[in-house]
């Protein structure tokens, strides 16, 4: 039959019969890919796997970076966040490469006949700069320059520069977050990868996956800006001022343990940390140790109260020596000052009365308040690569009876700042110690998580807190003046360690600290300043204590906290 119209009706057939055909595989294909993606869904709290028959003209496979997750401080100020830097590279010996070399050395601050160098060496590639900034991307770009390439890399931008960095910590071109914050939190900060790649399933067909990345959480931490910047600026003025090798400041919420500053000087910028020195990177906060001197009688005159072996009535006779395990202790200013109440011996800080008091508790009970007080342990701060300190006790074969001595003024023992103001904030705390922390909450899209409040022990009673407060009080009213703030009662103790050296003390070398709390009755924060190897002065309380009185003087600003008087009144 040659009948044109039964031809024409059935090569109609034929096209609706593929269209149907092809329209009933696309929905069995979407229904396929639904149930697998359902599933996967159902399985794992991770992004969703897609999976599909996979065609010729598939992409290759291929890996997503996330990006990674911003750092704030407790007022969402921006302190680290996610960025994109570049690689400039370029193939040697393409176009005029003297013209080429004066436009890159120009725009890229490079020596000319360094680019030169590589322009004309051999090989196929050669790296210019390694992390270019998007402009001059932009720059390279427009000059549509035939040879030269831009490979992007995920990079961490900090836009304070130094501020912070002993606790942010850096994230490196590898993605990875290193010391401090960026370290301790990486995984939460780091989200995870995605992918795009091919398999086999069982019968041989083959299928395509694909999984978004997911991008890393916010971390908001308890550090707050304008306190931080306060302590920075001061500190650095007193190393200048003072000559000394470095120094250190911590301003705690005695009542929760949240660390609202904490800064090491000299310091760092986490946007160059390649240039840095890597001794730089570690916060000696938390990863390093001293001898506490004289701000450990803290410690000792609050677990001697709080044991009941003294009260604040009680006095003592001062000879001026105590031997304790063979070894003469003597007091720093070398005087006897008689008999001598408990205030007066914080006050004047002397190592006779420490010793006494020490001595009275006996070891079992005056290393026990130590181990209370959380030395030789973790505070399990949230900060990368933390220290238990050095504490011989007895039963260890290098622990002597003079030990007992030497501690109570903190001599013989090795601690780490954060552990020291940690111990103080306990007293400032009504007895109460609190775990440490940076971190107030992580906000993962839209879900929150904050920090919970830890308590970490009763150590002593509010009543043995309170007397010691007293004490630490008269000692500011009336010898420690230089950490005196008019209008509040400031609770405060100086320190002046020797270092050791070669198993002596050098007495030229010394440690000058101060640790204290404001207001005393009611502190809002908790405070320790440390300077090191200070050469015009030594002592804790002409070094330190002009530092921890001018930081405390703008935080009860920026805090708002009333004067004494005010505060009465208002209650």
């Amino acid at each position: 039959m040659n009948d044109p119209t039964m031809g024409q009706f059935y090569r109609r057939g034929l096209i609706l019969t593929a269209l149907l055909v092809l329209v009933v595989f696309i929905v069995v294909w979407q229904l396929v890919s639904l149930q697998f993606e359902g599933s996967i869904a159902a399985e794992t709290d991770e992004a969703p796997v897609t999976e599909g028959v996979a065609t010729p003209t598939l992409a290759p496979d291929a890996e997503f970076a996330p990006v990674r997750g911003n750092i704030y401080d407790c007022h969402g100020y921006l302190l680290a966040a996610a960025s994109t830097l570049y690689d400039l590279g370029a193939t040697p010996g393409m176009g005029d490469v003297e013209v080429l070399a004066d436009r890159l050395a120009a725009l890229l601050d490079m020596s000319r006949d360094d680019i030169l160098e590589l322009l004309n060496s051999e090989g196929s590639y050669v790296r210019l700069k390694r992390r270019v900034s998007p402009a001059e991307v932009d720059t390279v770009r427009g000059w549509g320059v035939a040879g030269l390439s831009v490979d992007p890399w995920p990079s961490r931008v900090y836009p304070n520069k130094e501020l912070a960095a002993s606790v942010l910590g850096f994230a490196a071109d590898d993605a990875k977050g290193y010391y401090g914050v960026e370290g301790y939190y990486d995984e939460t900060l780091a989200g995870e990868s995605g992918f795009r790649d091919t398999d086999y399933d069982d019968l041989g067909c083959l299928f395509l996956r694909v999984r978004p990345p997911r991008d890393g959480a916010d971390i908001f931490l308890t550090l707050d800006r304008n306190i931080q910047s306060v302590v920075e600026d001061a500190l650095a003025a007193a190393v200048g001022e003072n000559e000394a090798e470095r120094g250190h400041v911590i301003v705690m919420d005695p009542s929760t343990g949240a660390i609202l500053a904490m800064a090491t000087y000299p310091s760092y910028d986490p946007n160059d940390f390649v240039e840095v020195d890597d001794e730089l990177f570690v916060n000696p906060m938390v990863s390093d140790h001293y001898e506490p001197g004289s701000v450990f009688k803290v410690v000792t005159m609050a677990s001697a109260l709080d044991a009941g072996i003294v009260s604040g009535s009680t006095t003592y006779y001062d000879s001026g020596r105590i031997v304790v395990g063979g070894q003469v202790i003597k007091n720093s200013d070398g005087n006897a000052h008689g008999q001598t109440s408990m205030a007066d011996l914080l006050a004047l800080s002397l190592n006779v009365g420490a010793a006494h008091l020490s001595t009275s508790l006996g070891a079992y009970k005056f290393y026990d308040y130590l181990h209370r007080f959380g030395f030789n342990q973790p505070t399990n701060v949230d900060l990368a690569y933390e220290v238990t300190g050095q504490l011989r006790i007895p039963g260890d074969r290098d622990w002597h009876e003079s030990d007992l001595g030497t501690n109570s003024f903190g001599q013989g023992l090795a601690v780490t700042p954060l552990q020291m103001i940690c111990a103080v904030s306990a007293v400032a705390n009504n007895g109460l110690l609190m775990q440490p922390h940076v971190m107030d909450r992580v906000v993962d899209g839209g879900q929150v998580t904050e920090y919970e409040v830890k308590a970490v022990r009763q150590v002593i009673s509010p009543e043995a807190a309170a007397q010691t407060t007293a004490m630490l009080v008269h000692a500011v009213d009336t010898v420690l003046t230089t950490a005196a703030i008019e209008g509040y009662r400031v609770a405060g103790k100086s320190g002046t360690s020797e270092i050791p050296v070669m198993g002596t003390y050098d007495p030229l070398e010394t440690i000058a600290s101060f640790a204290g709390y404001v207001p005393a009755d009611e502190p809002r924060f908790s405070m320790l300043v440390i300077i090191d190897r200070p050469q015009k002065d030594h002592w804790g309380i002409t070094v330190a204590g002009p530092v921890f009185r001018k930081i405390a003087r703008e935080v009860l600003t920026l805090l708002a906290v009333p004067v004494d008087s005010v505060r009465a009144s208002l209650q």
